[in-house]
């Protein structure tokens, strides 16, 4: 990768790495070789034995960011070890699809609420907990849906959590803009591969229409996605602020592809 991106020596906390097909994961490795230093939080203990492999040169946090004081800890943690930060990468979610799809009106108030502690409260208890150690123009990078406006169905609950969680980089990047510059943007991201992806019920049916609808007939890959957040958490994008940059092969413009409509008629469907 060129020094385009002008990242080298940039310290980064990326959030949410489980595996090689993470966002997360691929986050990591692009910071690596733009020469910035990604500095990894994961869910536990366990976890973090799992990613060290990934990044053994790296230093591996383990934060639960259901609970304050865990948030409070890695806060104190990360700025015994780096007194300044110069991005974020929130690439946290979870949602409970344990008991298979249902109707949206019978999602369980526990589950929701859970959800969106997880997925999206998350990304303001650990941004309001890194605010001093952020530099003046720091970069906070979340992850998000491309689209939050089609009830996908499968999907259930987690599309209004992530349409909660466009709404909070918007406020974010309006609440910190009163004393300095870091920037809050999202990154909402098509259908990929990911092994979290995997286990929404039906999503295999999802990916492959979901893939046939793009206008290069190709799904988004997850190192595109990573692509994307680098480019946001560089100064490259100095401009942008409070935005989702829809990341989806024109996924959202082809619904009504000749093909697809051919094939849905000649389906009799």
């Amino acid at each position: 990768m060129s020094d385009f991106l002008a990242l080298a020596g940039k310290r980064i906390v990326v959030t949410g790495v489980a595996n090689k097909k993470s966002v997360a994961y691929h986050v990591g490795r692009r910071l690596a070789e733009a020469g910035a230093v990604p500095i990894f939080v994961v869910h536990t203990d366990e976890r973090r034995e799992q990613v060290r492999p990934l990044f053994p040169d790296r230093d591996v946090f383990t934060c639960d960011v259901e609970q304050e004081d865990e948030v409070a800890r890695l806060a104190q943690q990360l700025g015994g070890a780096y007194p300044e930060i110069d991005g974020l990468v929130h690439s946290i979610a979870f949602a409970d699809y344990s008991e298979g799809p249902k109707p949206f009106h019978e999602t369980r108030k526990a589950d929701f609420l859970q959800a969106i502690d997880v997925s999206c409260f998350s990304l303001i208890s650990l941004a309001n907990a890194l605010r001093e150690r952020f530099t003046r123009n720091a970069s906070v990078v979340t992850i998000s849906i491309s689209t939050t406006t089609m009830a996908a169905e499968n999907y259930g609950y987690m599309a209004p959590i992530k349409a909660a969680l466009d709404s909070t980089v918007v406020f974010l990047a309006k609440s910190f803009s009163k004393e300095r510059e870091v920037r809050f943007n999202a990154v909402r991201a098509g259908l990929l591969k990911t092994r979290s992806s995997a286990g929404i019920p039906g999503y295999l049916d999802s990916y492959l229409y979901g893939e046939r609808a793009t206008l290069r007939g190709r799904g988004v890959t997850t190192p595109e996605v990573a692509d994307t957040v680098l480019f946001l958490l560089s100064e490259r994008s100095s401009g942008i602020n409070a935005q989702g940059l829809v990341v989806d092969a024109g996924m959202g413009v082809n619904y009504f592809d000749a093909d697809i409509v051919r094939r849905v008629s000649e389906s009799g469907e």
